[in-house]
């Protein structure tokens, strides 16, 4: 059976809320792993996981419990790079939807524009997260939905 595997540390609220509501409606399996205690609504097919704090730790549990078919929310794009190599379905919570052609042009794009940050050539980061954003992750979201494989009773 399909599950949902989120990177939880980083992930809006609003987010948050739509796969909370994705459960009560479909009983989806949803698990968020984060370096903190993460407040989960009893009764629905969800639980937290809260792994030790450390650099990639959230991640590398995810890519290890993951499997093929499930969807991964991650903003991290090393580790949707990870995940996609799994056969996973990876989006961001902005709607993005990494794919195996997508993803390594992706990457390359993420280390470049660390690269321009560190040396000082671009500042900020990703503007606000939008209505347009949350429209695009229930648009992403409701299609993994619609399309996953279920357990045959």
């Amino acid at each position: 059976m399909t599950q949902i595997w989120v990177d939880a540390d980083a992930c809006p609220v609003p987010v948050k809320d739509m796969l909370i509501r994705a459960a009560e409606r479909t009983r989806v399996q949803i698990t968020f792993v984060a370096n903190q205690p993460i407040r989960l609504p009893a009764g629905l097919p969800m639980n937290a996981v809260q792994v030790p704090p450390g650099f990639d730790v959230a991640d590398n549990y995810i890519v290890q419990h993951a499997k093929a078919k499930d969807l991964v929310i991650t903003q991290d794009i090393p580790l949707a790079f990870e995940v996609v190599k799994l056969g996973v379905v990876a989006v961001s919570p902005r709607g993005q939807l990494h794919t195996p052609e997508s993803i390594g042009q992706r990457l390359a794009i993420r280390d470049l524009m660390s690269d321009l940050r560190d040396a000082g050539m671009v500042r900020g980061g990703p503007p606000p997260f939008s209505s347009s954003d949350k429209q695009q992750f229930a648009k992403q979201l409701d299609s993994w939905l619609a399309h996953r494989p279920r357990a045959v009773v």
